[in-house]
């Protein structure tokens, strides 16, 4: 029997009934859409409200970006780095992530977000150590409280979730800040993330990086949803559109999404919409999916040129400032340079470290086969110089 069968039902009927009268929606929608449009303040009259030491501290930061980007992609030219995904159009988002964030927050970055934790203090070479090959990760994420750059697509976001209801659970004043690109919200680990925070109401902000493109896939070809900012109402959490060239317009949209975590409103999603100069990596050739009238189009709208116009028009682009400014991005471009063209003293052995507290009987098993191959190399090597000097010694006359 079906429940259309049961006493009392008809099919007679023009349509069925309704939920019960307890039925209710659990959240009003509509505090929850996000704007029509990506929210600025650069170039609007809202402009004369900022703060001006915010502005100066935002472009040092972007034109020491811009130059690490640079100095990074170079590295990869060189045979230095064996990959780099610049972020090279995206440092105002990058530079904001890292400025809204307390000492005592987390970021938790995914594989183009180096510039972000370099901004928040990490060691320009620690950054750029998993991308060189030597080590899983480069840094001591506790040190500045970065989470590991996250190579697999949004699996940090669950991790920035569980943190930050770990964090509020134990009475700390914790704000985990998640970042992740457009290509990242077609992933499962995206929505369980989303879904997690709203129902514990984590501290959490997630930043989408929506840069048109996930490698060569276009946004229009991921999703039909109005924005990836509209993707939070189904979760029951704020959705915010920003645009992400306009660097303070992000920094203060991340601002107040931190703030309103770290009191008690739960989880936010801001989509910061921006574009992705360069190519995916150095070993992707996106002229095949983009054409180059597309990539001058948003060279107009750059996020270093958005803010020298506001600096400008407060006079606070002086010669002395900007020469400041680029001496600095150059020193750090020198040091990053040098430090990189020097070849790192690696231990095999220590592919074992930092896996686990305590390693498990297969990590014991595999580092002991290594270490007996180490051995044997190593002896072999040692009876090879033994009778190339035994060979020399006898013929000498």
């Amino acid at each position: 029997m079906t429940v259309l069968e049961q006493p009392g039902s008809s099919r007679n009927k023009s349509s069925l009934a309704g939920p019960p009268p307890a039925w209710r929606p659990r959240v009003d929608p509509a505090p929850l859409l996000p704007d029509a449009a990506p929210y600025r303040l650069l170039g609007t009259d809202a402009a004369g409200r900022l703060d001006s030491g915010l502005l100066t501290r935002l472009y040092a930061q972007l034109v020491r970006g811009r130059r690490y980007n640079a100095q990074a992609t170079a590295l990869t030219r060189q045979g230095r780095l064996a990959v780099y995904p610049s972020s090279t159009g995206q440092e105002a988002c990058e530079v904001a992530a890292a400025l809204a964030l307390e000492e005592r927050d987390w970021l938790f970055p995914s594989y183009r977000d180096t510039l972000a934790a370099v901004a928040r203090g990490l060691d320009p070479v620690q950054a750029l150590t998993l991308l060189r090959g030597d080590w899983h990760n480069g840094y001591d994420p506790h040190e500045h409280r970065i989470a590991p750059l996250c190579t697999p697509l949004a699996t940090q976001l669950p991790h920035a979730v569980g943190l930050a209801h770990a964090a509020r659970l134990k009475g700390d004043d914790v704000v985990a800040l998640a970042m992740v690109g457009d290509g990242g919200t077609s992933e499962g680990d995206f929505h369980e993330a989303l879904n997690f925070a709203a129902l514990w109401q984590a501290p959490v902000v997630f930043l989408v990086q929506n840069n048109g493109f996930a490698i060569s896939v276009p946004l229009a070809k991921q999703t039909a949803a109005p924005s990836l900012a509209h993707k939070a109402v189904g979760y029951g959490m704020p959705g915010r559109l920003v645009d992400g060239n306009d660097a303070p317009a992000v920094h203060e949209v991340l601002t107040q999404a931190v703030e309103r975590a770290r009191g008690g409103g739960g989880p936010t999603l801001v989509e910061a919409v921006t574009y992705r100069i360069e190519a995916h990596t150095n070993a992707d050739d996106a002229t095949r999916y983009r054409a180059d009238s597309e990539v001058e189009t948003w060279r107009a709208h750059d996020p270093i040129a958005l803010l020298e116009r506001e600096l400008e028009a407060r006079r606070l682009l002086t010669e002395e400032f900007v020469g400041a400014t680029r001496d600095g991005a150059e020193q750090m471009a020198a040091d990053l340079r040098e430090r990189m063209n020097a070849d790192p003293v690696l231990d095999p052995m220590d592919l074992f470290n930092h896996v686990f507290a305590e390693q498990t009987s297969q990590l014991r098993e595999q580092a002991e086969q290594l270490r007996a191959e180490l051995d044997a190399e190593a002896a072999g090597h040692t009876e090879d110089a033994a009778g190339t000097d035994g060979s020399a010694e006898e013929a000498r006359p």
